[in-house]
């Protein structure tokens, strides 16, 4: 599979089968964020691999009453380590760092079958709560990791036409 591939088949997974992972698959993933690009690459980053089912389970109540945050066998909870730095563009680095990071792992867990769904619906504080992350950590980005059990359709995306423009914002 192409990077363009696994960009088409990426959908959000919100019902998983009890596989296990396997550990390669997992190193692979997590290797993609190792070597992804940050600003001035200061890799200021840490990833919370989170297996345990009473934990993941927790983690339910923090995402809003997501259930599927307790079905996918692993949760990624991405944590900024340097939250304070804006880039001369006026962007808060670490949002953009582990956007970046996040989708490289997303497009690789398609890659080797897996599926995932990105949370935007999570209380950052009680996710630190429930995984000792300290006060001055901050949590861009959680995502669930396992095999589908589902094979979502694909959703309507608006033409290029429609986003695009050259030279000018118009």
């Amino acid at each position: 599979m192409d990077v363009f591939e696994a960009i088409n088949e990426r959908k959000s997974i919100r019902r998983y089968k009890e596989t296990k992972i396997e550990d390669e698959k997992l190193e692979k993933i997590l290797e993609s964020a190792r070597i992804a690009p940050s600003a001035a690459n200061r890799q200021k980053w840490k990833f919370l691999v989170v297996k345990n089912q009473e934990t993941r389970n927790k983690l339910i109540e923090a995402a809003n009453g997501q259930k599927f945050v307790g079905q996918a066998p692993i949760t990624i909870v991405a944590c900024s380590t340097e939250s304070e730095r804006i880039m001369p563009c006026g962007q808060y680095a670490y949002t953009v760092d582990l956007s970046i990071a996040v989708s490289f792992m997303i497009l690789e867990a398609t890659e080797l079958g897996l599926g995932t769904c990105w949370l935007g619906a999570y209380d950052e504080d009680k996710v630190k709560d429930i995984l000792s992350i300290p006060k001055d950590i901050r949590v861009p980005a959680i995502f669930t990791l396992g095999y589908a059990d589902e094979t979502p359709a694909q959703r309507a995306r608006r033409d290029l036409d429609q986003i695009v423009c050259y030279e000018k914002y118009e």
